[in-house]
């Protein structure tokens, strides 16, 4: 079973930048599809950007398309959320996540890390 910590939030100006990490322990990483899910008071927590274990192949939501870029390093058994050019819509709640199957749904996600908070405000 596969544990996952959050690290990098914090406090961003709009249209500035921040790179999030998920660090896992318990197991391998590359065992994993991985993925970015976000929270926003009185929202819904929903997928942000996903990767294939397979084949690398990468899912992002429309609203951050072009600015987010999922990446992994398997060696490091981490997984990493850089996010470029910051609005304050982006403020919320961060959570990496782990699952055996490809899904960006949270309904179907199995591990969840703890959360880091992001909030974009200047």
């Amino acid at each position: 079973q596969v544990q996952l910590v959050e690290s990098g939030g914090g406090l961003v100006q709009p249209g500035g930048s921040l790179r999030l990490s998920c660090a896992a322990s318990g197991s391998q990483l590359d065992y994993y599809n991985i993925g970015w899910f976000r929270q926003a008071p009185g929202k819904e927590r929903e997928g942000v950007s996903c990767m294939s274990v397979s084949d690398g192949s990468t899912y992002y939501t429309d609203s951050v398309r072009g600015r987010f870029t999922i990446s992994r390093d398997n060696a490091k058994n981490t997984v990493y959320l850089q996010m470029t050019s910051l609005k304050p819509e982006d403020t919320a709640v961060y959570y990496c996540a782990a699952e055996l199957v490809f899904t960006c749904a949270p309904q179907f996600i199995s591990y969840w890390g703890q959360g880091a908070q992001v909030t974009v405000s200047s």
